[in-house]
């Protein structure tokens, strides 16, 4: 910490506080949960559940007693899980505590579909839902370049069928936190400025579009109490609004298996 504050002459933020006592945090606006061991090469985030469930129950209680009108970013993994278990301990309404989930996933989408078309990434559009990790489901059908659709060039777009291997794409996604992982032992810089762009929606208040992980029970069929990356308008408030997409009946298929495959672990967790 007191390197953080030797550097605070070039931050914006006039006071940088640590402490193991839960009440230097009192009447945060925004609590960004990053506690958790540390994912193993080769383990998958959802072999991580209980070890960081366990971590949850003894954080959460007190930031929440300590600032009740806070918004909480998890960002912990496997997030989508975690998610849910910090909303029903924390006692906090549902808009308030979001999960970080699908939007560095997205960011990586639009990022490999650029690099493939040469075209930056920000006009590059397209959502990766579901799961943050292995589950999720990328949404080729509204996959776009300026509202060019690129379904409506290539119908077979994303499938086993088309030449150019754009369903490699997702592949590359979901692998592409393993293999950082894999090479330096951890993740970082990606996921922080992601982090980052989120808060910036909700300190700011601009009502952006993200791919974070919320209550998505009734959505596409979903009938358990379970949360997964869906897209939802950010700002002061935390989640405004969702987004209802159109989903293909293949998306909306393997979204629901994204649910049951979060579901089938959720519902044995003991907190």
């Amino acid at each position: 910490m007191m390197d953080l504050q030797h550097g605070s002459l070039f931050f914006h933020t006039p006071k940088i506080v640590s402490g193991k006592d839960y009440s230097v945090s009192a009447n945060s606006k925004i609590i960004i949960i990053t506690a958790g061991v540390r994912q193993k090469v080769g383990e998958t985030r959802l072999a991580l559940v209980q070890r960081n469930v366990d971590i949850m129950k003894s954080v959460i209680p007190a930031l929440a007693r300590h600032s009740p009108d806070c918004k909480m970013l998890i960002v912990s993994n496997p997030v989508d899980i975690l998610t849910y278990v910090v909303w029903k301990l924390s006692g906090l309404p549902v808009t308030s505590v979001i999960g970080s989930g699908c939007n560095l996933d997205s960011a990586r989408f639009r990022y490999l579909i650029g690099d493939k078309l040469g075209v930056h990434p920000t006009s590059c559009h397209g959502w990766i839902i579901g799961e943050h990790g292995d589950s999720s489901v990328p949404l080729w059908s509204g996959v776009n370049v300026a509202g060019v659709v690129l379904k409506s060039l290539d119908p077979q777009l994303g499938t086993d069928s088309e030449q150019d291997n754009w369903k490699n794409i997702h592949q590359q996604v979901v692998q592409g936190g393993y293999e950082v992982l894999r090479l330096k032992g951890y993740t970082s810089w990606a996921i922080g400025l992601s982090v980052t762009d989120l808060v910036g929606s909700m300190v700011k208040n601009l009502s952006r579009v993200h791919s974070v992980s919320t209550m998505a029970k009734g959505f596409y069929g979903i009938k358990e109490e379970i949360f997964l990356s869906i897209p939802c308008i950010l700002g002061q408030n935390g989640i405004s609004d969702i987004v209802k997409l159109n989903l293909s009946s293949e998306e909306e298929a393997l979204f629901k298996k994204s649910a049951d495959t979060l579901w089938n672990i959720q519902k044995d967790l003991v907190f």
